[in-house]
């Protein structure tokens, strides 16, 4: 039965083949590299010879004061952009909700849209050329009379500033969740409402806001799951040495321990522990959804 249901259904399993071979080329083989975690990894020698030193890396890395700073700046942009991309989406598509012109609704949806498709090496360039030295803000500034700022290498504002560009990058995006959520809103609530007396603010209030309740939960929660991933694309391409000591993130900092500065078992040790973390938020995560917003996996 199992194999006569194998042949009708091949072309979808023909389908699923090249994302199968990605996921094990890309993801499933490379994961026999984390050995170097628990070694002093020499590429001379290779994985099966160099010196086996068990979780010395762990601790040496929970020793660094640079890991320590980079993981109070990841969770800092992280839940900051989990905050403000929820709270700037659903206010954006609460407003976008109460327009009665369809046309100019599509259009200014598809506008704030479009940004999600752009990656960040295209952004950071625009983002660039408005912040940066010779940027749209200092000429503004200029004729002002105004010195030329250094935003891009300003430390004290360059997480508000990864923060502000991903959700000018991402809330269009998520205000389609939204949009799609109040669809599923009775609109003779809002009749009722209205016989009633209820203003639109009060409808908002009563109405619209409890009935997105269930949708505002599942993505906060099921964000938790990425709370250690605060963008890599984005910061690498933005920040410089001058921002370190606010902008390094954990990506950014194993990458510079792996691939540049050469150290291998240390940035292993670190990208493991990162994984292990994200492993537990997420399965955390989808246990709260579960509970709160009745979603479910499987």
């Amino acid at each position: 039965m199992k194999t006569r249901r194998i042949i009708v259904e091949k072309h979808y399993y023909l389908m699923m083949l090249p994302g199968m071979l990605w996921l094990v080329l890309f993801s499933i083989v490379p994961m026999s590299g984390i050995i170097m975690a628990f070694q002093d990894y020499n590429p001379g020698k290779g994985i099966f010879r160099s010196k086996w030193i068990g979780m010395e890396n762990f601790r040496y890395l929970m020793q660094l004061d640079d890991s320590k700073q980079v993981i109070i700046n990841t969770l800092i942009i992280s839940v900051g952009k989990i905050i403000f991309n929820l709270l700037v989406s659903l206010v954006f598509a609460l407003m976008l909700n109460e327009i009665r012109n369809l046309k100019y609704k599509k259009f200014v949806q598809t506008v704030v849209f479009l940004p999600h498709f752009i990656s960040w090496v295209v952004m950071s360039t625009i983002v660039i050329g408005v912040f940066g030295y010779t940027g749209v803000i200092n000429a503004i500034m200029g004729w002002f009379g105004r010195e030329p700022y250094l935003f891009m290498a300003d430390a004290s504002i360059f997480r508000q500033l990864v923060i502000g560009t991903e959700v000018w990058k991402e809330f269009g995006y998520n205000a389609v969740i939204f949009l799609a959520a109040l669809t599923s809103i009775n609109p003779n609530l809002y009749e009722a409402a209205a016989i009633d007396g209820a203003n639109r603010l009060q409808s908002t209030w009563y109405i619209t806001l409890p009935g997105l309740a269930s949708t505002i939960v599942l993505l906060g929660v099921l964000s938790l799951g990425n709370v250690l991933n605060a963008g890599f694309d984005q910061v690498y391409n933005l920040y410089n040495p001058l921002v370190y000591s606010t902008g390094d993130i954990l990506d950014t900092w194993i990458y510079r321990l792996g691939l540049q500065n050469l150290q291998y078992s240390l940035a292993t040790a670190a990208g493991l522990f990162k994984s292990a973390v994200s492993f537990i938020m997420i399965t955390v995560s989808y246990i709260l959804a579960y509970k709160f917003a009745d979603y479910k996996v499987f």
